[in-house]
């Protein structure tokens, strides 16, 4: 039987040899949570990186899915956003035309992109009330039928009516289209249309009606942009043509300026609202 001396020296043995494995432990532990927090750290720098490069990407493309900020602080006192207008109708099972005298119900969903309800040899041509002004826009539904036909059904079935330019770039496009969001500029009409591609040199000189798109081709929905200065020169021929600016291109050119690249097109200062869109036919 071992003496008491003898067991008091192994009862600390025993205790040392606890307090050596609990230090080893704790000091795995530390090496674990520092080695967790550098791997952590690193991914936020690829993760910054990536959001500035997409960012400086996003600038020379129009995006039909752009979820960027639509609110922006402008002064310290004065903020803007852009709203979305309350929802209309829903269209299931195939759309069908609309009523050329524009009495159609308010109507922002569709299950089928529309028929053809354009008739060939007409110029169709749109005046779009805005906020900010009167602009008329000559359709070319020569280079583009089922982009023009798909902007007058969508037209006269006031699905425009109370919608923002949501995005605006000083000095390349003012973008908008979306009444549906859910945050603006995501939204779309509930289907999609093939794309028909410009062609030549420049095929977006200031004041061309061209549909923005998700970066894919055969995406365009019911979002479109209006080019301004020589800002349509620096896209590449993936965006449908479909009209131009007869009149009021000064009123596109004042909208541009409520914009700021830097935000990515939030718009700043003042939200410019489109009215409702009176398509012609001569």
């Amino acid at each position: 039987m071992p003496s008491e001396k003898r067991q008091r020296q192994d009862e600390g043995r025993l205790a040392r040899l606890e307090q050596q494995q609990v230090a080893t432990k704790r000091s795995q532990r530390m090496r674990q949570l520092r080695s967790l927090g550098l791997l952590l750290g690193a991914l936020l720098v690829v993760a910054l990186l990536i959001s500035v490069l997409s960012a400086d990407d996003d600038s020379t493309e129009v995006s039909s899915t752009d979820a960027s900020s639509t609110t922006v602080d402008t002064t310290a006192t004065e903020e803007v956003a852009v709203v979305l207008p309350p929802p209309g109708a829903s269209i299931t099972g195939e759309t069908p035309c609309p009523d050329v005298d524009g009495s159609s119900e308010r109507t922002t969903s569709f299950e089928q992109a529309p028929p053809s309800c354009i008739e060939d040899g007409v110029t169709y041509t749109a005046s779009l009330d805005t906020t900010e002004g009167q602009i008329v826009i000559e359709l070319d539904s020569d280079a583009a039928p089922q982009t023009v036909n798909n902007f007058v059904v969508l037209s006269r079935y006031h699905f425009y009516d109370g919608v923002a330019f949501h995005r605006i770039i000083p000095g390349f496009m003012n973008q908008a289209g979306d009444p549906v969001g859910p945050t603006p500029g995501t939204g779309g009409p509930g289907y999609t249309i093939p794309d028909e591609l410009p062609e030549g040199d420049s095929p977006y000189p200031a004041g061309t009606l061209a549909m923005a798109n998700t970066g894919q081709p055969d995406t365009g929905g019911s979002q479109w942009f209006i080019t301004v200065g020589t800002g349509g020169d620096q896209l590449t021929p993936t965006y449908t043509a479909f009209g131009h600016v007869t009149e009021g291109q000064d009123i596109v050119d004042t909208i541009n300026q409520y914009g700021d690249a830097a935000t990515n097109g939030t718009p700043i200062t003042k939200i410019v609202t489109i009215n409702s869109i009176t398509i012609t036919e001569s």
